[in-house]
């Protein structure tokens, strides 16, 4: 019997002394660490020895840095979004530029000198190239304008880049170990971090923590092998120091109003488009209109008419614009030229010291947004001699809306002294629908979103002197614009009976003759008056209005009431 039952025993002792050996090699290969290294051009994503990934703070974004010659490069597109999108590039003149309160910097594509009033300087490397049509511009000459840290790294190619310097947590490496891809032990290895060395702390889990070390491989180590975990405040880089843009602005409110002038002969209107006026310190006449595609425009400004405004105590802000000649000229063939638009500047600011001028408002409208960048650049190039002779540079602006942010109206709001928002035209001659030209909620919409980018000490609101009348027979729409006196005339010819609208802040009328539906919202000093009670509130610098000749006399006691607020 025992001679039966040991070979059975034996039998039984083998198979659990199997199933253990089974078990012990799946738990070892379960819970033993992986030594499988990762591939660190592939996490990297490098394509090329040129192709250097880029590490913005703690994260390692789509973009893509490239190490030529030994010099690091961003595409200007990257430079724009991250870093600073003041730089400005004329592919057609082979040009980068960089705009400063008092001088512009150039520098040819694939020279390594720059250029600016100081004269010229050899960097030694080429600043800004091209491969094939992107341009890439190097990371050493965009530091000379902008504030940022940036280590590169080898095998792979990698750039270390840090543009803000919040409060971070840190810690030791207890022993030595491996950052891997994910927290786990069968994740690849992306590299080996020593006893001793510090890591950035990026995310804490259960049992594993994201980090970042010392050279910017990004993964995670388990959290047994990290120690005094604390915060640290990095040193924030102040290389570059911003300098400062200048404002010609006034410490009273202005209250300006624009005066049509159609030609020479309009001058003489000054007195009487102003006889009614209280409180007006700034006129502006639209005498400068754009009229070819080479930057030339014609002007009616005379000595006379600004000897009579100074000495009506009027400042002149002479308007230019491209309204009258938009279907002649090419604002983005006048805009992108950097050629273009120094005659254009030039040629400006030349007639405006010629005449005694004392500022310009730009009115360029129906911008496109392929034009919006040539645009910005215009006004940053046209604020430098503003700046220089003390002539203020105000600039004409849509109320806020998505399809007009190309105005990039902060940047306007650094180099410009006033940013004007043209608070009418809700409803217009085109619409599909009759309205209001200004109902509150959408002036008081534009304003609350020109100073969220505008300081409110550089915003001034236009209000219209006008109002549309409007007919509407079944699907058809048309208005027309007419001043406050001829809006009332027509209420009272027509025996229309207006009632408060509490919607638009405007007093409404309607009447309806055969298949004819007639309807105005009266802008009025009631009207005008909610409206100064809004920039009030906003404490913005001023009134503007469109246009002088439209309005009712009493429509100054208001503005007056508002100035003195």
């Amino acid at each position: 019997m025992k001679k039966k039952i040991i070979p059975i025993l034996v039998a039984i002792v083998l198979i659990i002394i199997i199933g253990c050996v089974s078990i012990g090699a799946k738990l070892i290969e379960r819970y033993s660490y992986s030594r499988e290294r990762a591939d660190l051009n592939d996490y990297f994503q490098i394509s090329s020895q040129e192709d250097t990934a880029i590490i913005l703070g703690n994260e390692m974004i789509e973009e893509r840095a490239r190490l030529i010659d030994g010099v690091y490069y961003l595409d200007l597109s990257t430079v724009h979004k991250y870093f600073n999108d003041r730089f400005y590039e004329d592919k057609n003149e082979n040009l980068l530029l960089y705009t400063l309160p008092d001088d512009i910097v150039k520098t040819n594509t694939g020279s390594t000198v720059k250029e600016s009033k100081n004269g010229s300087e050899d960097l030694g490397y080429v600043i800004a190239r091209y491969e094939e049509d992107t341009l890439y511009v190097a990371v050493d000459y965009v530091k000379q304008y902008t504030n940022f840290s940036c280590e590169a790294f080898t095998e792979p190619n990698r750039l270390q880049i840090d543009t803000s310097w919040d409060e971070i947590q840190v810690s030791e490496i207890k022993k030595n170990t491996a950052v891997r891809i994910r927290g786990g032990v069968k994740s690849e290895i992306l590299e080996d971090v020593q006893q001793g060395e510090k890591v950035t702390v990026l995310e804490q889990m259960e049992t594993w923590s994201k980090v970042k070390t010392s050279d910017s491989v990004i993964g995670y180590v388990e959290n047994k092998r990290l120690s005094d975990i604390r915060s640290e405040q990095p040193i924030p880089v102040t290389d570059y120091e911003e300098p400062e843009y200048t404002s010609v602005t006034r410490d009273y409110k202005i209250n300006l109003g624009w005066h049509v002038i159609a030609g020479v002969a309009g001058n003489d209107t000054l007195g009487s488009v102003t006889a009614n006026t209280k409180g007006l310190n700034v006129i502006s006449p639209t005498w400068f209109k754009l009229s070819d595609n080479n930057g030339g425009f014609t002007s009616f400004a005379t000595s006379e008419y600004v000897n009579k405004a100074h000495d009506m105590g009027l400042e002149v802000w002479a308007l230019i614009e491209n309204i009258e000649y938009k279907n002649s000229i090419d604002m983005y063939a006048i805009l992108s030229s950097t050629a273009t638009r120094t005659q254009l500047i030039d040629n400006l600011i030349n007639t405006v010291l010629e005449y005694g001028i004392d500022g310009i408002n730009v009115d360029f409208e129906q911008i496109s947004m392929d034009c919006g960048e040539h645009y910005i650049e215009f006004i940053r190039e046209l604020s430098i001699p503003c700046r220089e002779h003390g002539i203020v540079l105000s600039v004409d602006n849509y109320v806020p809306t998505g399809y007009t942010d190309h105005y990039d109206r902060r940047e306007q709001g650094i180099v410009a002294d006033y940013v004007i928002i043209m608070g009418y035209d809700e409803h217009y001659a085109g619409s599909e629908v009759a309205g209001s030209v200004a109902s509150i909620d959408y002036v008081e919409e534009g304003i609350a979103r020109t100073v969220e980018q505008v300081p409110a000490n550089k915003v001034i609101n236009a209000v219209p002197f006008y109002t549309r009348i409007w007919e509407t027979t079944g699907s058809s729409i048309s208005s027309q614009a007419v001043g406050m006196a001829v809006a009332e005339e027509y209420v009272a010819a027509h025996n229309i009976e207006v009632e408060w609208d509490d919607a638009t802040c405007q007093n409404y009328g309607e009447y309806t003759s055969g298949d004819t539906l007639y309807q105005v919202w009266l802008e009025d000093e009631k009207s005008i008056q909610v409206k100064l009670n809004i920039m009030e509130k906003y404490g913005i610098a001023g009134v503007a209005s469109w246009r002088l000749g439209f309005e009712k006399p009493e429509i100054w006691d208001e503005i007056v009431n508002y100035l003195n607020q």
